[in-house]
């Protein structure tokens, strides 16, 4: 009798260690496992993806086959068809999407104009850092904080840390003030020197640290404290 996946360790079966571990530590047919769900009962999920895969000769022949052809396959079904096509076609606009459509950063007119409509009316201060490639496009873009801002609290470590996992070659960070006034104050001055000289020394660049008030902005670095 096939081993079934209940008979498996729970912190061993694909998608648990998926949520624990991420996706890029399991193998392909770990993953179409994911994806199908359920195997026969004769085989477990896992074996049925092995089979699977087995039949086309790995991913670059999975990806071409159709609905006719998944379903010849035993345990295979329209559904299970359907959902592997799924995703293969969500990969195939991932990849065709490339850069063109990022949002591109040139100045601070554009950092400002990026995160305005959310960043103005919030009644607290939020700190976003935004993550750009080597062409200063948005790669990314995450709340390090909601709070007033104080520089025990934004460690540079929380912001070059996401820096760090999406290869980003600069940083800009941004913060708002609910008063609607952007005028810097002494926390907000010290806080932008310390990310900095840490961006430095990591080599991964602050290029600008923006202060959003009511349809206005402020540059640190125009300001002369980057």
């Amino acid at each position: 009798m096939a081993w079934m996946i209940r008979d498996v360790p729970r912190d061993s079966r694909p998608r648990e260690r998926l949520l624990s571990s991420g996706p890029e530590s399991l193998s392909d047919h770990e993953l179409l496992a994911i994806l199908l769900r359920t195997g026969t009962k004769d085989e477990s999920v896992v074996q049925l993806a092995q089979r699977l895969l087995r039949h086309f000769e790995g991913l670059r022949l999975l990806k071409d086959a159709t609905v006719e052809e998944m379903t010849n396959i035993k345990g295979i079904g329209p559904t299970k068809a359907a959902q592997i096509l799924a995703a293969l076609e969500l990969g195939r606009r991932i990849h065709q999407s490339g850069y063109n459509d990022r949002y591109v950063i040139r100045c601070p007119e554009d950092g400002a104009k990026y995160v305005m409509e959310d960043m103005r009316f919030l009644s607290q201060e939020h700190f976003v850092a935004i993550y750009l490639n080597t062409k200063n496009q948005v790669i990314h873009r995450k709340t390090v904080f909601i709070g007033s801002l104080n520089a025990s609290i934004v460690h540079p470590r929380e912001v070059f840390k996401e820096a760090i996992k999406r290869s980003a070659a600069s940083v800009i960070c941004v913060h708002n003030h609910p008063s609607g006034d952007p005028t810097p104050s002494r926390e907000d001055i010290d806080v932008t020197k310390r990310l900095a000289e840490c961006g430095r020394m990591i080599g991964i660049e602050l290029l600008d640290h923006l202060i959003i008030g009511d349809q206005k902005f402020i540059s640190l670095k125009e300001k002369g404290y980057v």
